[in-house]
C-alpha cells in the first residue's frame, strides 16, 4: 500500500469519526456538539476532495 492510500484511509477513518460525533451529540441532546460535528464532517470532506485531487494530478492514485 503506497502513501497516498494510507493519506486517503486516514481522512476516510477521520471522517466516519466525526459522523459518529454527530450520533453521539445527538443522543446526548448537544445541539452545539451536533453542529460542530457537522462542520467538522465537511471540513474533513473538503480537505480530503482536494487532497484526491491533489495526489491524481500527481500520479499517485
Amino acid at each position: 500500500m503506497n502513501r497516498a492510500k494510507i493519506v486517503m484511509a486516514i481522512y476516510a477513518l477521520a471522517a466516519v469519526l466525526a459522523m459518529c460525533s454527530i450520533g453521539y451529540s445527538v443522543a446526548a441532546s448537544s445541539g452545539f456538539g451536533a453542529i460542530a460535528g457537522i462542520v467538522a464532517t465537511c471540513v474533513i470532506f473538503m480537505t480530503a476532495f482536494k487532497m484526491k485531487r491533489k495526489l491524481r494530478t500527481q500520479g499517485l492514485l
